[in-house]
């Protein structure tokens, strides 16, 4: 490991969020224009902000300069510690102005101590770079609109990645881009759209950034600002699912809104490569990928399954509902007019459909949005939401999970084994298309699937040590491993993770980064030969 280049990596990273900060310090600045200078900068809504940019770009400009000098080529390994490692310190100084905040405000109108207030701070910067969309705020209207601008923008920045924006920015980095673009694309394929990676990158994001244009403009023809568009932009785009309301797109009763966010989560989840092919004009590329095939059929089936019961069956009493577990449960008479307006949203055919298509789509793609309070549908429904959170957006999208692709070539894998134990002799090579899948990747695939299984077990029972049920143990893993944000019981749609105790959190926080960088790209950085 050549750790001269890992730092100048992530200090070129730290460059580069150190700037995206003046865009959310300047909203916090004009939102304080009547209170005068200099004690505007003393003020916490502003304070983080300019301390964060200034630590950011001096330790990067500082660390920059230090190891610019006698650094030698990168490798993987450097590649996969620059990826992890630049995630994690990003967290920690993108954390300062929700930890200064929290320090003189906290969570609710009382400052609260150091270390939850650092806790909460990097749990919910955290929860933005990885797009998970969890958050520890309990009034998310009562924040202030530069850090909710921030938390937001975050979510954009992660989903297509701060890596590839960096390779964007700086192409002349120094080192070889590619082991860094590996390791934070989302999914088993890295594809090339260009010989120059820097090129490659570019088109990316391009992409990302005309689709997010054009959200932004249908939001505001559907009756949002341009902050509130923005934002709900950002985490559409990036399927994260951070809000700036406190009941999440449930607070615009829109047909039209719901229907923009439904289909532009919908495109998110699809590879972005797609995405470049067709709007240069190459649609057959649709008819040929079977990933996309996979992920609209299983879309499609589930909002048809989901739109019959809810239609037909209806919801359950509030009586079964409240014996269900809430951190903060209702009142009787509270919970029961709750329960009889969500029955309302889906008492018509049409109104079932709705609800059923966002709910799919929020969770199948990872985003998290919620236009519903989803923990009082029926069990059947509850769980396969939980199954969907598994399933994820396809490779090479902003989505979390485990990914479309690795589910179809584990369900062709697992297809090929019941076929070999009655014909033992046989040689069938697993096909996407196509495409001929290489055996090692094969084994690559099933290795992460059967490694995400085991740290949604082994993270769930830690879990249960600070949590107690164990619904909201395992959902909340769940969530946040997949980057998906809501889960059930007491971290469910209308929830919070605020109540969770510290040490749950950094469970939380951990699963958060290992699902958005693959985990390989994290758990290989655990290997004392790695750094030798």
């Amino acid at each position: 490991m050549y750790k001269r280049t890992v730092l100048f990596g992530v200090a070129r990273l730290l460059q580069v969020m150190g700037l995206t900060l003046l865009i959310p310090a300047g909203i916090a600045w004009f939102d304080l224009s009547d209170i005068p200078f200099p004690e505007r900068l003393f003020m916490p809504e502003l304070s983080g902000f300019w301390i964060a940019i200034l630590a950011s770009l001096i330790c990067g400009t500082v660390i920059t300069a230090v190891f610019r000098e006698n650094r030698t080529a990168q490798t993987v390994r450097e590649g996969f510690a620059i990826v992890t490692l630049g995630w994690v310190v990003m967290a920690l100084f993108g954390a300062i102005p929700f930890f200064v905040w929290f320090l003189h405000t906290g969570n609710g109108g009382a400052a609260t101590s150091i270390p939850l207030a650092f806790t909460n701070a990097v749990f919910e910067i955290m929860s933005g770079f990885t797009t998970t969309g969890a958050t520890i705020l309990t009034d998310i209207e009562a924040v202030p609109r530069g850090l909710l601008f921030w938390r937001s923008l975050t979510h954009w920045l992660g989903g297509m990645g701060i890596v590839t924006l960096a390779l964007v920015i700086f192409p002349a980095l120094g080192v070889s881009g590619y082991h860094m673009f590996k390791g934070e694309v989302p999914g088993p394929t890295t594809e090339r759209l260009q010989p120059r990676l820097a090129r490659t990158a570019m088109i990316l994001w391009g992409v990302y950034a005309l689709l997010s244009l054009v959200e932004t403009v249908l939001l505001m023809i559907g009756g949002m600002d341009w902050f509130h568009a923005l934002c709900h932009t950002f985490g559409t785009m990036a399927t994260g699912g951070f809000s700036t309301r406190n009941l999440s797109i449930g607070h615009y009763n829109s047909d039209f809104i719901h229907w923009v966010v439904i289909v532009f989560m919908f495109l998110a989840g699809v590879n972005f490569l797609l995405h470049y092919n067709v709007l240069r004009g190459n649609f057959r590329i649709l008819r040929a990928d079977r990933e996309f095939h996979f992920y609209a059929g299983v879309i499609a089936a589930a909002v048809i399954l989901f739109t019959a019961i809810l239609y037909f069956d209806g919801l359950p009493s509030a009586e079964y509902s409240q014996t269900q577990y809430r951190h903060d449960p209702m009142a009787s008479g509270d919970f029961a007019a709750h329960v009889e307006a969500e029955a309302g949203k889906v008492e018509s055919l049409y109104g079932s459909f709705r609800q059923a298509a966002f709910q799919v789509v929020a969770i199948t793609t990872t985003t998290g949005y919620g236009s519903a309070d989803f923990d009082v549908w029926p069990a059947t429904l509850r769980l396969l939401l939980v199954v969907l959170m598994f399933f994820g957006g396809c490779a090479g999208s902003t989505g979390g999970g485990i990914k479309m692709i690795r589910i179809l070539i584990n369900i062709k894998a697992a297809g090929r084994e019941i076929i070999r134990m009655a014909q033992p002799r046989i040689i069938r090579p697993i096909k996407i298309g196509a495409t001929l899948i290489e055996e090692t990747r094969v084994g690559n695939i099933v290795s992460f699937f059967v490694l995400f299984l085991l740290l949604t077990v082994s993270s769930s029972l830690l879990m249960t040590l600070f949590v107690p049920d164990a619904m909201t143990a395992c959902t909340s893993v769940v969530a946040c491993l997949a980057n998906i944000g809501p889960g059930l019981a007491g971290v469910g749609s209308i929830e919070n993770y605020n109540w969770i105790p510290q040490p749950g959190k950094w469970i939380l926080i951990f699963n958060m980064l290992l699902g958005r960088l693959e985990i390989f790209t994290v758990l290989v950085l655990f290997r004392a030969s790695i750094w030798k």
